[in-house]
């Protein structure tokens, strides 16, 4: 096995494949889309090379900035619910009735395409038909609100359907970790006399603190970059006011035909997800990690 391990050509068999994969849909794309982002290109004709007027023109876009602000409230937004994942992790992962039963209910949006997601919100939201003005008029709501068709709620509204479509991934995720957890510890601190409350804080959470962390980075750069259910549901309307920077850059590329801007934003948008990871692993990084055997 040894000679194996230190054959170069075996290590180059299983690495090249995977290297060239990698450098095929990963990292050729991003240098070609920061290089399109230098050009002025309609997506047909022969490219103009611009230099950096696209990127110029991006930081003046006062619509793209408010996209990019719409992506920062969804990833503040997302990564607040994270909390109410994760407490209901805590209580699937202890001694409950019908524990499986609801794992498996809330993990029937993860088995929804985003499309199929979108819809059947969009009958819920639905202002004369929809499940959810037909309840608030039954408690005697007289102007029941459009939350699509209105510029000040729909943001808002969207980030319902947003946060009911990823519970079930992240919940699984506390969920495994919290399992993992040796039930010995726990028995330990209830012989002691610690609470439910106690074991949950100082036993259970820093045991997946790492998890944790890693939940964080996957919401709010997912956030960053989020577009199929808002591209279903409003495609970025009324009058932008549901527009985040992933649509907008759609929008740029393939509605006003101008792809050299639209890479530009893309290109823009890789950066400011690279960056929120590099500051959301600063800012959760620690010396001290706590272990368990």
């Amino acid at each position: 096995m040894d000679k194996v391990i230190s054959n170069k050509r075996v290590i180059a068999l299983y690495v090249v494949p995977s290297l060239l994969l990698l450098l095929g849909i990963v990292y050729i794309p991003i240098i070609l889309t920061g290089y399109y982002g230098l050009n002025k290109w309609d997506g047909i004709s022969p490219m103009i090379f611009i230099g950096l007027d696209n990127y110029q023109a991006l930081i003046k876009d006062s619509a793209f900035w408010q996209s990019a602000y719409h992506s920062l409230l969804l990833a503040v937004f997302s990564g607040l619910s994270l909390i109410g994942y994760l407490g209901i992790a805590l209580v699937l992962s202890g001694k409950i009735k019908a524990a499986n039963l609801l794992r498996k209910i809330y993990l029937i949006p993860m088995l929804l395409s985003s499309v199929a997601i979108a819809q059947l919100w969009i009958k819920i939201y639905h202002p004369s038909n929809g499940v959810l003005n037909a309840f608030l008029s039954s408690l005697g709501v007289s102007d029941p609100p459009s939350w699509l068709a209105d510029p000040k709620i729909v943001l808002f509204s969207l980030f319902v359907p947003i946060v009911w479509q990823y519970a079930g991934f992240y919940i699984l995720i506390y969920y495994a970790g919290l399992k993992n957890i040796p039930e010995s510890l726990m028995e330990a601190a209830r012989i002691d006399g610690a609470s439910s409350w106690q074991i949950a804080t100082r036993i259970k959470l820093p045991l997946v603190t790492e998890i944790i962390k890693v939940t964080i980075v996957l919401s709010i750069v997912g956030s960053l970059k989020y577009f199929d259910l808002i591209y279903v549901m409003t495609d970025g309307g009324p009058n932008g006011a549901s527009e985040v920077m992933a649509s907008y850059m759609y929008h740029k590329a393939f509605r006003s035909f101008d792809f050299g801007y639209g890479s530009a934003i893309g290109f823009f948008l890789l950066l400011i997800c690279l960056i929120a990871t590099f500051l959301i692993r600063k800012a959760t990084a620690s010396k001290d990690t706590v272990q368990f055997h």
